[in-house]
């Protein structure tokens, strides 16, 4: 047998790595497999759970396994007499070795769910997995006891933010709010809705015109009270953009709280989840695109392929927005921004112009992000945060529930609230590449624990809680208030075999 030229070897083996010969360095049996949708017991609008690709040597990849072998999940009934509507998509490659693997239910399985995650034909890590039932979906009303949630969700003990916006109320006036926040908040111009939760069951009356909104606060307090049973309380939501309460801690009259989902530094507000990452988790795989676990997938290109660039689209809501544009202009080899849509300053469009639109995942094409406040912190930065390109954000008085745990020069880069910085920043950026990229994945890593769908559900009940335990009297359903019913999904009754606690366990 003739012997092939050692070149010729070279070049037959580099051939078959590109094609994909390395399959069998992953190992499926080393492979992990972990996350709250593997646990019966973790009801969600969309189940999740993570995939990190390992070799035959136990070593994790660190991209995406080379070859055509994908991994792939199966979720099914355990009963073969049980039909269960379950959509599972492909899994979504995180270009980073790991996986995130998503499925949403239709309909409670009460056998349980058989969950195989395959590599090729073999099963990785533990799969299949077997989830006794029942197991229930999204519109399943089975509330359970708030100790064995929040422990199956693995909640966290303590929140910063929750524990920094409490110290202002160590105790609540509830006959102080009735008389206050009407007359305060609650003219033409308001946006704030007043609720009572009691026995689980949700109650509210709009204050103000501009309360069309409480569709979302509605849909994630309903989606709430299916899992868990809530205490009762009476407490207002401030629909609009803006914060409301500005009285000093100290002041007289002293400050009121009120639930808002954006804060600032000088405001006294409690902040929640915004409406934004909130109503994605609920619709995600149903009635929106760009949630907080899809966009892990849609990263874009590799950080070495990105462009080298700093990226901006969106609308005039804040004047700096139109200043990027202006610098985009004189200095398009560091920065690309466009406005997409005037409102505000109409009058500069023909100077600016247009930019069309472009889809959120597209942005990720850019290695460097700006991260500019719209009317108020720009709701956009949960997802930026969750990309992999470099995160440049302006200083700003805002904040959502999470930027405590975010630290400059860590997790992103700092730039003045003026943009005077933001030319530099992108150099400095663009000569240091290497640390530029650390931060752009530590603030990656930081987000995607901070920002997992089961940690809103916990940050939106441990609000609630501590509020409920600072109340000095007895919540009530007001005069004018109607009842929130839950929404009806005839093609989905389930049975709720929980035995329901009294309020003493509570």
């Amino acid at each position: 047998m003739r012997r092939l030229p050692r070149a010729l070897l070279l070049l037959r083996l580099a051939l078959l790595v590109a094609e994909g010969a390395p399959e069998a360095l992953v190992s499926a049996p080393r492979s992990l497999v972990w996350g709250p949708g593997l646990q019966a017991a973790v009801v969600l609008p969309v189940r999740y759970f993570y995939l990190q690709a390992v070799n035959s040597e136990g070593q994790n990849f660190t991209r995406a396994p080379p070859g055509q072998t994908p991994f792939k999940v199966v979720v099914k009934s355990l009963s073969p007499k049980e039909l269960v509507r379950i959509h599972v998509p492909k899994p979504l490659d995180r270009n980073d070795g790991t996986f995130l693997m998503r499925y949403r239910m239709y309909e409670t399985a009460n056998e349980g769910l058989k969950i195989e995650v395959l590599y090729g034909d073999e099963h990785v890590a533990q799969s299949p997995y077997i989830l006794k039932g029942p197991v229930y979906h999204e519109y399943c009303e089975c509330p359970e006891n708030p100790q064995a949630w929040q422990k199956t969700l693995s909640c966290p003990t303590k929140e910063p933010q929750i524990t920094k916006d409490f110290a202002s109320f160590p105790s609540i006036n509830l006959q102080q709010m009735l008389n206050e926040v009407p007359k305060r908040f609650g003219d033409e111009r308001g946006a704030v809705v007043h609720y009572t939760i009691v026995n689980n069951h949700i109650y509210r009356r709009s204050l103000g015109k501009y309360t069309d909104f409480k569709m979302f606060s509605d849909e994630i307090l309903l989606s709430l009270t299916r899992k868990v049973l809530l205490p009762d309380l009476e407490f207002y939501v401030n629909l609009g953009d803006w914060p409301l309460e500005h009285r000093k801690v100290n002041g007289t009259p002293s400050p009121i709280p009120i639930i808002s989902w954006c804060g600032s530094l000088d405001s006294r507000d409690i902040v929640l989840p915004t409406y934004d990452i909130t109503h994605s988790t609920l619709e995600a795989m149903r009635g929106v695109t760009n949630d907080l676990l899809s966009i892990q997938g849609n990263t874009g290109p590799s950080w070495i392929n990105k462009t080298e660039r700093a990226f901006f689209r969106g609308r005039d809501s804040r004047e700096e927005r139109l200043q990027l544009v202006q610098l985009s202009k004189k200095n398009p080899q560091l920065l690309d921004a466009g406005i997409t849509g005037y409102f505000f300053f109409q009058e500069k469009e023909k100077e600016l112009g247009k930019a069309k639109l472009m889809g959120f995942f597209d942005f990720f094409k850019y290695k460097y992000q700006v991260n500019v406040d719209g009317t108020v912190a720009a709701y956009r930065y949960p997802y930026l945060m969750l990309g992999d390109s470099l995160v440049l954000k302006q200083d700003s008085p805002y904040y959502e529930h999470f930027y405590t745990a975010l630290e400059p020069w860590k997790h992103y880069v700092p730039i003045k609230r003026n943009l005077g910085d933001l030319l530099e920043k992108v150099k400095w950026a663009k000569e240091n590449d290497e640390e530029a990229k650390k931060i752009a994945k530590e603030g990656q890593l930081m987000a995607r624990d901070l920002l997992q769908p089961h940690r809103l559900y916990c940050y939106y009940y441990q609000v609630l809680q501590k509020y409920a335990e600072r109340q000095s009297s007895k919540p009530e359903v007001r005069d004018g208030m109607e009842l929130v019913p839950q929404p009806e999904d005839s093609t989905a009754i389930c049975q709720c075999h929980r035995e329901k606690p009294s309020r003493e366990e509570l």
